[in-house]
């Protein structure tokens, strides 16, 4: 199972954004444990995660939050503007599986 993390400012908006990835990774036959949490909870909600995502509202607070991620050994990204505001969950689940690999 992959654990990916979606960390923004409320968590409102990028809750109907896991609805769409957890249906594109359905789709795709990938098990998956996805969750919308606030970025102030980031260093808290790492355990067993594979990688975590910022919200482009947050993406501000990268440099600080890939410092907290590097030391538990977990990839970050910035989920790209035009995908969260499309709510393309297929591409941001990508982006989480893209990063995975690296």
């Amino acid at each position: 199972m992959i654990k990916i993390r979606l960390f923004c400012a409320a968590g409102f908006s990028t809750s109907a954004l896991v609805d769409k990835m957890l249906k594109a990774a359905q789709v795709k036959g990938i098990d998956v444990d996805i969750e919308a949490c606030s970025q102030s909870q980031l260093a808290k909600s790492l355990d067993g995660v594979d990688v975590a995502l910022l919200g482009p509202q947050v993406g501000y607070t990268m440099p600080k939050s890939k410092q907290i991620c590097d030391e538990r050994c977990v990839p970050i990204a910035i989920i790209p503007m035009t995908d969260y505001g499309t709510m393309n969950g297929e591409k941001v689940l990508d982006l989480a599986i893209s990063l995975i690999k690296k």
